[in-house]
């Protein structure tokens, strides 16, 4: 059945202009996406093959072009759209993060980081530079590793800070194998990283650990 024989008050584009999107599953957000479906299946029944098939909708928007458009009703076309999204999304929460005091707007910060970093398969490590009054003043990839480590030096972490005149820090880097809870190394590299600042006046607020579908905070954890 296609989706316009369905009730009007359960057609996803209605539902959403009725309740907001938050009250929308991943398969009817998707849907309004796609917009149609293909033979034999609406939109609906399309976007939620493409979630089993993926596993989540966190691993479908990560897919590369390849892996899209094996998929029936998939191609160049509507990988272009999910990636301008996805990239609509970091840039709308980052211009947000520099709108006002970061710390001010915790689960913006991690929605960025996660948007960022969540489905990357190799190590990235991050850093976010603030001004006084905790303003983003840039972001900056500072190191990229492989799956399994990365290699960060706090005296070039230190001349980015000054270069950039910043007066505080957050770190954030992803665990490409999914698991968010940081490492005896990672409490290790962040004290290092703490006090290398320290020497030039530079606070470091926090270090987040980035997983597949979740955020760990350093400062949440005291470890800071």
């Amino acid at each position: 059945m296609a989706i316009s024989d369905w009730p009007e008050t359960e057609r996803p584009r209605e539902k959403l202009i009725a309740k907001g999107a938050a009250a929308l599953s991943d398969a009817e957000l998707l849907a309004i996406f796609l917009r149609t479906g293909i033979t034999g299946k609406s939109a609906v029944e399309l976007a939620r093959n493409l979630l089993i098939h993926f596993g989540s909708l966190t691993k479908l928007c990560a897919a590369n072009l390849h892996e899209f458009s094996e998929l029936p009703g998939m191609g160049p076309a509507k990988f272009a759209q999910l990636q301008a999204v996805m990239e609509m999304a970091r840039r709308a929460l980052a211009e947000e993060l520099k709108s006002g005091n970061i710390m001010d707007s915790p689960q913006s910060v991690r929605h960025y980081l996660q948007l960022s970093l969540g489905e990357k398969p190799y190590e990235v490590f991050l850093g976010i530079f603030l001004d006084t009054r905790h303003r983003t003043i840039v972001t900056e990839e500072l190191f990229r590793g492989t799956l399994t480590q990365a290699g960060v030096y706090p005296r070039e972490v230190v001349k980015r800070a000054l270069f950039h005149n910043a007066a505080a820090m957050i770190f954030a880097h992803n665990h490409p194998s999914g698991v968010a809870e940081p490492s005896k190394a990672d409490e290790v590299l962040t004290q290092s990283l703490k006090q290398a600042l320290a020497l030039v006046d530079v606070k470091v607020l926090d270090h987040f650990i980035i997983g597949r579908n979740e955020t760990v905070s350093f400062a949440e954890r005291g470890l800071i």
